[in-house]
């Protein structure tokens, strides 16, 4: 992923007001972050802990989606979770069950979509052992390459893109 400014991740937001986008956080690292090893940006907003972000790269330029982030961990028995876009497997809490209101008039009204996904909004990093699950059994083997556990994670986050970014 090319780098981004500051301008350009605040005006990237679809499915949230320009307010919304002027007063969200940026990364707490935004200044080191790893651009070349990111596919997209993912973060927690740190001055709003039920709020995530994701910016993706996209022809056009960059898409941003706000999301909501439950306010209780789960209570639930489960002991691992996958996360849906890229396949990494989990402790229970390293996975979290993401809103997304929709773009436009249907978001306004309150109709949201949700994801689970790496709580940690981190799937790029997973994908290239760059960053450790904390998974008490180890991690998942695949006999997929980067490029193709990459494509499989594009293909999943793209649909959940769709069903959002659909006005």
């Amino acid at each position: 992923m090319e780098p981004l400014s500051e301008k350009q991740i605040r005006s990237s937001f679809v499915n949230c007001t320009k307010g919304d986008a002027a007063r969200l956080r940026l990364p707490l690292d935004f200044g080191e972050l790893p651009w070349g090893e990111l596919d997209f940006l993912g973060w927690v907003d740190p001055g709003a802990p039920l709020r995530a972000h994701l910016v993706l790269p996209r022809e056009q330029g960059p898409l941003g989606i706000s999301l909501r982030v439950p306010s209780v961990g789960r209570t639930s028995a489960v002991k691992s979770s996958l996360c849906q876009v890229c396949l990494t497997g989990h402790a229970a809490s390293g996975v979290a069950l993401l809103a997304a209101p929709l773009a436009g008039v249907r978001g306004r009204e309150g109709n949201t979509v949700g994801i689970y996904m790496c709580a940690d909004l981190a799937c790029p990093l997973y994908l290239r052992g760059k960053r450790q699950p904390k998974l008490r059994s180890g991690r998942y083997e695949e006999s997929l390459t980067l490029d193709e556990r990459r494509a499989r994670m594009w293909g999943n986050l793209n649909a959940f893109v769709a069903k959002v970014a659909v006005a």
